[in-house]
């Protein structure tokens, strides 16, 4: 006769702290990437509060642990499509190709901009279209030129058809000014 040993669940606040001690992440850092403050931290890991089940602080934590949302057992599926940018995509192929964290990816850009970073990589904030901002990611990743400069033209692209302009029937106007630009970055 089998025994089956009983599946024990591991607690999200266990995870966090777990988490933290394995990579060494400062609780702080932490609370500053997922958007809350540091004695929230200390009380989810404590159980002083309820874990989170908000989705946005719930994504972000798996975001930067790099697991799926659902593993914490607080996560509540959103019932609103979930829109995959191309782009967002290729930059967590580039970092899973790498071997770079999300933390010490994170913690290539300055801490205000970290959020953003955290956002971006779960989906809910676009690409940005400043292309320094761009070049900035690009660099931390180790991109080419040409790799940075294609991922704004694509974003570009978004934004002009999300805008409402049609890029095939104006392909001449948008052609000759992504050859400006072009122009411009390479200089």
């Amino acid at each position: 006769m089998s025994k089956t040993k009983p599946i024990i669940k591991e607690k999200s606040s266990e995870k966090v702290e777990k988490f933290l001690k394995k990579t060494g992440l400062h609780k702080k850092d932490f609370a500053e990437m997922i958007g809350v403050t540091l004695s929230y931290v200390y009380n989810l890991i404590d159980e002083t509060l309820p874990f989170s089940t908000r989705t946005v602080t719930l994504e972000r934590i798996a975001t930067v642990m790099e697991k799926a949302p659902e593993e914490f057992e607080e996560y509540k599926i959103p019932q609103e499509p979930i829109l995959i940018d191309e782009n967002v995509e290729f930059i967590k192929d580039v970092l899973k190709n790498k071997n770079m964290s999300v933390i010490s990816f994170l913690k290539a850009f300055p801490r205000k901009k970290r959020i953003d970073i955290v956002d971006m990589l779960r989906g809910v904030l676009p690409l940005p279209i400043d292309y320094k901002e761009l070049e900035m990611i690009g660099n931390v990743l180790g991109l080419t030129e040409e790799e940075t400069y294609n991922i704004w033209e694509s974003r570009m692209k978004q934004v002009l058809t999300v805008s409402g302009m049609n890029i095939y029937n104006n392909s001449a106007l948008v052609n000759s000014m992504f050859d400006c630009a072009q122009k411009i970055i390479r200089k």
